[in-house]
């Protein structure tokens, strides 16, 4: 059993987050944040009792914020809150998603500026652990005042309230509550306020896409490889010197991986001598700079996603060494939807440059001596033509995507809100681009190993080939004309697990 995820509020890495959200690792409160939550909450409950007005604590929200509630109502006021924000619609976040929500809330309640008791966080750990998972619909956030609907959903779950999944079946929350054993929770004063105002949703949709998509490059360097060696390239546009010339380091990094992954190749050597070209076409040759410049992007993707998701972002933030309760405005998520935009367009990039690759694998004007869809009797058969056609589609889709959310912004609250990042739409897409990303590299995956079937018995670079093994434990070569979504599907998944992370992680050839 992998030892527990420490929630501490300052800690938590993406690679945490990926194996509570994917692998199920159970999650535990530190004892260090435990006594930042417990001080916190003294402070607020110090200041309710002196009588102190305080936005969401003893006041309404948003542009009810002048109203002041009695302190017979702070309860309700609470459950009200949770209750009538939990407006979010359309299809549920599958649970990977309400995971990392879970998670996530958790981790900005530990860091102790929140004015919660324990308890609330520990309910989010226990959800967690027990596999009950909050119903949340993918709509109806706008990145500002924090992603409220899909954290009220998270919240009214823990009320016992509403519809939740558990082992792939969804029911009542309370019914599923009480068979993990776990009581609803009653909140108090803030604590819903604490609950739902934050950028968990946009964050936490964020950290799947970019794992994904760094997942995908890792693929589409593989793939580029192979696409290489099968189209009777060079890789001397690789080289060292020409990286250094230039030195932005995703672009030296996707070279350096270019030429482990070609290290070796018979098929390189066999075209060394007498070959006319001078230079390969840039989808070939420019593969450091666009696939480097995506490196880059995810970077600082990377960076954003993890100083959010050890962030405070509800409001208003409590302070108790400063002895301050102050109203700002961490829960903007402008910054993490400028950051998942950029993804959306290095996707873009990355789905373009693999689709050219593709089309000259299969285009025999193009292909140096590959037969016409890399299938042995083109006319009787149509081999691997319409597979480019769909990732045409795909791209199309995906050059929609890449349009930026993050420019937008729509005027909510009566006016109070009155800019707003639009992070959870620029979030959704970003997830679904990087998954239209997968299904382009998978079909370049499919035309690379058929490609190199017709320069055998010569052999590709050693991790070219090793990536060729793996394509063909899932997929056969095409022999005969057939159905090819399953062999999409396929290698779609081989990309998805990771199935070809490390194969340029070989001896470096210099």
């Amino acid at each position: 059993m992998s030892p527990p995820v420490q929630v501490d509020g300052r800690t938590l890495s993406l690679e945490d987050v990926a194996r509570v959200a994917l692998d199920g690792v159970a999650v535990e409160l530190s004892a260090e944040a435990r006594a930042r939550v417990e001080a916190s909450r003294a402070f607020i409950e110090a200041k309710v009792s002196s009588g102190e007005r305080v936005y969401g604590v003893t006041t309404g929200f948003g542009r009810l914020a002048d109203v002041v509630i009695a302190p017979e109502d702070r309860t309700k006021l609470q459950h009200n809150l949770v209750r009538s924000h939990a407006a979010g619609t359309g299809q549920a976040l599958d649970r990977a998603a309400v995971r990392v929500l879970l998670l996530l809330r958790a981790n900005a309640l530990a860091r102790g500026c929140s004015g919660c008791r324990p308890v609330v966080v520990d309910h989010l750990v226990s959800l967690l652990n027990a596999r009950v998972h909050p119903r949340v619909p993918e709509f109806g956030s706008v990145g500002a005042s924090g992603d409220l609907a899909p954290l009220a959903h998270v919240a009214l779950g823990l009320l016992g309230e509403g519809r939740a999944e558990r082992e792939g079946v969804e029911r009542d929350a309370g019914e599923l509550l009480r068979e993990a054993g776990i009581e609803p929770l009653r909140l108090e004063a803030k604590e819903g306020l604490a609950l739902i105002n934050g950028t968990q949703a946009t964050t936490g949709l964020g950290v799947l896409a970019l794992l994904a998509a760094e997942r995908a490059l890792e693929a589409a360097e593989v793939a580029g490889a192979m696409s290489l060696d099968a189209l009777l390239g060079t890789p001397e546009a690789f080289r060292p010197e020409i990286q250094d010339a230039r030195p932005h380091a995703g672009q030296r990094e996707s070279a350096r991986r270019l030429r482990q992954l070609l290290r070796g190749s018979e098929i390189r050597e066999s075209h060394r001598e007498g070959d006319p070209r001078v230079q390969d076409a840039y989808a070939l040759r420019c593969m450091p700079q666009v696939h480097g410049a995506a490196r880059q992007a995810l970077g600082y993707v990377r960076g954003i996603l993890e100083t959010e998701a050890n962030s405070a972002t509800d409001n208003p933030l409590v302070f108790p060494e400063s002895e301050m309760i102050v109203s700002g405005g961490n829960f903007h998520a402008q910054i993490v939807s400028q950051a998942l935009d950029l993804l959306a367009i290095a996707a873009a990039d990355l789905a373009a440059i693999s689709e050219r690759r593709i089309e000259r694998l299969l285009n025999p004007d193009l292909s140096m001596g590959l037969p016409a869809f890399l299938t042995r009797s083109p006319g009787l058969r149509s081999g691997l033509m319409i597979v480019q056609v769909t990732a045409v589609d795909l791209l199309a889709e995906m050059r929609v995507l890449a349009h930026p959310a993050s420019v937008d912004s729509v005027t909510t609250s009566a006016n109070q809100e009155d800019h707003v990042s639009m992070g959870l739409a620029a979030a959704r897409k970003a997830r679904r681009s990087v998954a239209c990303l997968e299904r382009i590299l998978a079909i370049e995956l499919l035309c690379a190993a058929q490609g190199l079937e017709f320069r055998r018995p010569l052999k590709a670079g050693v991790g070219a080939e090793v990536a060729h093994t793996r394509v063909r434990e899932r997929v056969a070569p095409l022999e005969e004309d057939r159905v090819l979504g399953p062999d999409l599907d396929a290698l779609t998944e081989l990309i998805r697990t990771g199935g070809l992370d490390g194969l340029a992680d070989l001896e470096d050839d210099g």
